[in-house]
């Protein structure tokens, strides 16, 4: 038996589908469109948020978080990782930067020969010295490590994203988390693995693999002289600018862009804290994987 359908009838199917198929289309784009980064309003929130602790707004006009943030380009729902977590100051902006959508591990390596040299590094304020000079830092004895730190930071409901990994820094990523990555960040103490006996060439290769393609490696640290490359990482804690994009770039990454937020050109480069006292000249570099 056949069918007639009118061609009034038609033309209304046709355009009913045509409709239907434009729908789907439009909520496709709107599923698959990628997040935006953080506007300079919502990073002002994060940096303003009164839950903050004081320890970490006395180190705000030195590590100028607001500027940080945005020159990363952080997405709500991101995965990181950051390096040498510390007590924990960027990874909890990070935390709060990527909402309870996202996830930030905290990386700490386990206790070894070099457990000392790190604890100094863990202490508030360690890597600015002009910071650390308007608080005494917490006796030797009554210092909390890494994971209980960032244990504490966890405990608040703003920052529950937040997980410790305790990891050599040659293999800091969990097996799990590999290729997974958007971000990685080392904040002022890349040059600190110099003195504490780090494979970097390892740790750099161990980045790359566990972040996506375009992923970013975020690294900030302090100014050396030219020439002097990572040999006053444990006297004046400094690294040569050009040495460390280099080691970085070894490992297949593309340097994507270079902040300028923390240079201080009055800085002789000379001392590990400036006379007269200053901000340590430093650069900020975002590195990309291809």
């Amino acid at each position: 038996m056949k069918f007639f359908v009118c061609p009034r009838a038609e033309w209304a199917l046709l355009a009913a589908i045509t409709l239907a198929l434009s729908a789907c289309a439009s909520t496709a784009s709107k599923v698959n469109a990628p997040v935006a980064s953080l506007s300079a309003g919502q990073i002002a929130a994060i940096v303003d948020s009164p839950d903050r602790s004081a320890a970490d707004r006395r180190n705000d006009p030195y590590r100028k978080p607001d500027k940080v943030l945005a020159f990363i380009g952080v997405r709500p729902g991101m995965t990181a990782l950051d390096l040498s977590a510390g007590g924990g100051y960027t990874t909890e902006l990070l935390a709060r930067a990527v909402g309870p959508a996202g996830r930030v591990y905290g990386q700490s390596p386990p206790p070894d020969a070099n457990a000392a040299a790190h604890a100094a590094a863990v202490a508030e304020g360690a890597s600015f010295p002009a910071a650390a000079a308007t608080s005494a830092p917490a006796p030797a004895a009554v210092r909390k490590t890494t994971p209980q730190m960032l244990a504490d930071r966890a405990a608040n409901p703003a920052v529950a994203n937040i997980v410790s990994v305790v990891r050599k820094f040659e293999d800091p990523v969990p097996s799990q988390l590999d290729g997974k990555l958007d971000l990685v960040t080392l904040m002022f103490n890349y040059h600190d693995l110099g003195h504490w006996g780090v494979d970097r060439a390892q740790m750099n290769q161990a980045v790359f693999a566990a972040l996506k393609p375009g992923g970013m490696f975020v690294i900030a640290d302090h100014s050396g002289r030219p020439g002097t490359g990572i040999s006053e990482s444990g006297t004046l804690h400094r690294i040569e600018e050009v040495f460390l994009k280099r080691e970085v770039e070894a490992a297949g990454f593309r340097l994507a862009d270079e902040g300028d937020f923390l240079r201080n050109p009055a800085d002789p480069r000379d001392r590990n804290t400036p006379e007269p006292p200053m901000p340590k000249d430093g650069f900020v570099l975002k590195f990309v994987k291809p």
